[in-house]
């Protein structure tokens, strides 16, 4: 996601640039583009090929979902912990070893003979997400001069939001059209892609970041106003995430949509993401906080109303739609109330709050596809993961509005 181009272009002052007489964008930043394309697919596709996977590997709705719990707990994983580990490795070679972990990974789900070596394949791909897109930020940053860091990191990024417009629908519609598992071959075809365009584009002299201390990593996660952020991020990310995993179900058996169509559907609801991804960081760009406390007020909103116009067609795409936006909204202004509230109250910890925060939208993520599974499993059903992952946006209301009385 793009969310943390703010925060990782302060960080990247501490890499080599070129020189600023350069004009265009180098061709290392396409490389990296399409790396994040294939890791954005092979993250959120699962939540297209669901009833196929569960169907073909004969286990439940709920099980599947796990493919994307787990997944999200190995970016969670990766990001700050696995980053930390990596520091001294050179840039370009972690980032190569890295898209080859990502197709090694891809490559092991789509022959996975069960469910178990299925899930580990899932764990091992999410451990190359979480640091690719730790250091694939100061990599973007440090191939261009100063003035255009921004932009090169909002380049790379977008390979992650055209993977949920174009990739997950496309990915879904070859799960459908020829088994699941020619998704995953897909994908680790990407990667090798991403791979090579890497080994040959990206320069040899990037430097290393300077590693956080343990001492560092510790003052972030026990300082009061940074936790609640971290759960601000959870809880509002994740809440989506109860129904959105269960989205291909959903609307299949209680809306009664073709595959086809829901294949459709997750295209519109990829474009409504990235609208809302766009409109959520300018609003959030002057005060954060207050822009995210309203957001969250919509987006739980709109999530109890899906629970009645689900049953609708029509008023049902027009309230997934908004619903789409919503839970992209408030990424921008999580990730930029991070970096501030760092700067503010542990100045130099900008880099190691920002992977937190990363790992903390992974986090949400699992929660609430965990959380999503047990209630499809319980006598509640499919129809009830709306409003209850509007509970647990409403949690993030009030950790929201509690940090607004601390400020």
């Amino acid at each position: 996601m793009n969310t943390v181009t703010k925060s990782i272009e302060l960080s990247a002052t501490a890499s080599s640039v070129p020189t600023s007489g350069r004009k265009s964008l180098p061709a290392a930043l396409w490389a990296l583009t399409i790396s994040a394309f294939g890791i954005g697919t092979t993250e959120f596709v699962i939540v297209g090929l669901l009833p196929t996977m569960a169907k073909d590997l004969h286990i439940s709705i709920p099980s599947a979902g796990l493919l994307v719990s787990l997944y999200a707990i190995g970016v969670a994983i990766g990001a700050p912990i696995l980053t930390a580990l990596t520091s001294r490795v050179p840039r370009k070679q972690l980032l190569i070893s890295l898209m080859a972990l990502f197709v090694v990974g891809n490559g092991l789900a789509s022959l996975a003979p069960g469910f178990v070596s299925l899930v580990i394949a899932r764990i091992i791909t999410g451990f190359a997400h979480g640091v690719f897109f730790s250091i694939g930020s100061t990599i973007a940053a440090a191939l261009v001069p100063a003035e255009k860091r921004a932009s090169a990191i909002a380049i790379m990024f977008a390979g992650l939001t055209v993977a949920i417009v174009t990739g997950v629908p496309f990915g879904t519609y070859i799960g459908q059209q020829f088994g699941w598992r020619a998704t995953f071959i897909g994908v680790a075809v990407l990667g090798l892609i991403g791979l090579i365009a890497s080994w040959i584009l990206v320069p040899n002299n990037l430097a290393n970041e300077k590693a956080a201390s343990l001492k560092t990593q510790l003052k972030v996660i026990t300082n009061k106003r940074l936790v609640l952020g971290f759960l601000m991020t959870a809880l509002g990310y994740g809440g989506t995430f109860v129904a959105f995993t269960y989205l291909s179900p959903i609307l299949q058996e209680i809306t009664g949509l073709s595959e086809s169509v829901v294949n459709m559907v997750l295209l519109l609801y990829g474009v409504a993401i990235a609208i809302g991804n766009i409109v959520g960081g300018k609003v959030a760009n002057k005060h954060p906080l207050k822009a995210l406390l309203w957001m969250f007020v919509a987006q739980a909103a709109v999530l109890l109303l899906f629970t009645f116009t689900v049953h609708y067609t029509v008023a049902g795409l027009i309230t997934l739609f908004i619903m789409g936006a919503l839970s992209f909204t408030n990424v921008p202004g999580l990730q930029l109330y991070i970096v501030q509230t760092a700067e503010k109250h542990l100045p130099g910890t900008e880099d190691v709050a920002s992977a937190f925060n990363i790992a903390s939208f992974n986090i949400g993520i699992a929660l609430g596809a965990y959380a999503g599974g047990l209630i499809v499993a319980s006598p509640l059903g499919l129809g009830a993961t709306p409003w209850v992952g509007a509970l647990f946006v409403v949690l993030a209301i009030g950790i929201t509005w509690w940090s607004r009385r601390l400020q």
